[in-house]
């Protein structure tokens, strides 16, 4: 159970570090509304979602009886392109921001748990940081909105088809939990991989 409730904190927190990278690199780029919003805040109070960030994890989390995967995620960071002092890849560099803040958060705890002797208590508790951030950012490299990987998908479509994207944004919903349900143990399979790969 503590360590099904330490998952959950992990989650919260990866999911803010998350916003916060969006945020932080739109406002690198000239767009300061995230920053007007309040949303470069590590206050999970900011980010919450009452869907992803309660409903979806507790419903995983009793689903799995605490042992996962567990995923989730926050209200998006506000940003205005239309500010982006690029126009043209300035949307996809901010998409990508979040993900790479956690595969980053990830391979830093992970090299500590490789090159660092520590207690094998506080080795488990970093490897479920190593492990869920790798999760996370993987999951929301799907290109099924609202998760990135569907602004990412959205930013290199030509416009010529748009009707995908308007298929993905109509059938969100469906096509989010149709995952969720039965391809997300592929995720928690390719994240098993990283780990081992950046722990040895």
């Amino acid at each position: 159970m503590f360590v099904g409730l330490f998952t959950l904190i992990i989650l919260l927190f990866s999911i803010i570090i998350h916003e916060v990278a969006h945020g932080s690199v739109a406002l690198y780029l000239g767009d300061p509304t995230a920053k007007y919003q309040g949303r470069l805040s590590l206050n999970p109070l900011k980010h919450l979602d009452p869907i992803g960030s309660f409903i979806v994890p507790l419903f995983l989390f009793i689903l799995t009886a605490g042992r996962g995967p567990i995923v989730g995620w926050a209200k998006p960071v506000p940003i205005n392109p239309y500010n982006f002092k690029d126009q043209k890849w300035g949307k996809l560099k901010v998409s990508i921001a979040g993900p790479a803040a956690n595969f980053l958060v990830a391979i830093f705890f992970g090299l500590i748990i490789r090159f660092f002797p520590l207690s094998s208590a506080f080795s488990s508790l970093l490897s479920i940081i190593v492990f869920y951030n790798f999760l996370w950012g993987l999951f929301n490299l799907v290109p099924i909105p609202p998760l990135d990987g569907s602004h990412i998908l959205f930013s290199l479509l030509p416009e010529r088809f748009s009707k995908i994207k308007f298929i993905l944004n109509q059938y969100r919903i469906f096509l989010l939990v149709f995952f969720i349900i039965f391809y997300l143990n592929w995720l928690f399979d390719i994240a098993i991989s990283l780990y081992t790969l950046v722990i040895g």
